[in-house]
């Protein structure tokens, strides 16, 4: 008798397929791909790529580390390459995922003893979203800096006396003005964890108004997103 041995099948793991595409504000989406099949600590990213591109970015994840689903938060940028072939996806397409890779994520050492204190612009709320999911008992505050109300992205994901939303265009927000001069006003608790997410501009300009209220480097965590 023959027997007919069929060699293996090699899955690449590597290969997500699109569930679903949820759509923020008209240029904000997030990415909602199979869980994950690798572990992450939040505050990782990860760089995404289309089978048959020559691109490839990189996104924070915005899931929970035991999520459902892997997910990333992306905004369109107005003539770029890469951002609009993602919005442009459809469920059942498929993306290549690598990673996690980075070292951004919570202070373990001050996790219980310290209020951890996010300030994030834009997209920069990302690593945020997944390190809150994350921590469900985490004693956090999330300070926000978008042009306008309609950016903060699913704020009713984080307890409302946590997050505060800076808006430089709109009166609407919790504090109306850019994102640094609330900060210039605004008192912290010498046991503080600062993390800072976004853009460099406001990162360096964040990092200064906090050194001069006397935080040591050693208590701000930095992830510069452009």
């Amino acid at each position: 008798m023959t027997i007919d041995m069929k060699p293996d099948v090699q899955i690449d793991t590597n290969y997500y397929k699109v569930m679903g595409i949820r759509q923020l504000t008209e240029h904000a989406f997030v990415l909602s791909l199979p869980k994950s099949r690798f572990r992450f600590v939040a505050g990782q990213h990860v760089s995404l790529s289309i089978p048959g591109d020559y691109q490839s970015r990189e996104y924070s994840i915005y899931s929970a580390e035991d999520g459902e689903n892997l997910e990333v938060l992306v905004k369109e940028v107005d003539g770029g390459y890469f951002s609009p072939k993602l919005k442009h996806l459809k469920v059942g397409d498929m993306v290549e995922v690598h990673g996690p890779f980075g070292k951004f994520g919570l202070d373990e050492k001050n996790l219980n003893t310290h209020k951890h204190v996010f300030i994030a612009s834009g997209t920069g709320l990302a690593p945020f979203h997944s390190m809150v999911k994350s921590n469900p008992e985490l004693d956090y505050q999330v300070i926000h800096g978008v042009r306008y109300t309609s950016e903060a992205y699913e704020k009713d994901h984080y307890d409302k006396k946590r997050f505060l939303l800076c808006t430089s265009r709109d009166p609407k927000g919790d504090y109306e003005g850019r994102l640094t001069e609330y900060l210039k006003k605004a008192d912290f608790d010498k046991n503080t964890c600062f993390y800072l997410c976004g853009n460099s501009d406001m990162i360096f300009d964040s990092m200064e108004i906090l050194r001069e209220k006397g935080f040591e480097r050693e208590n701000i965590n930095v992830e510069v997103y452009f």
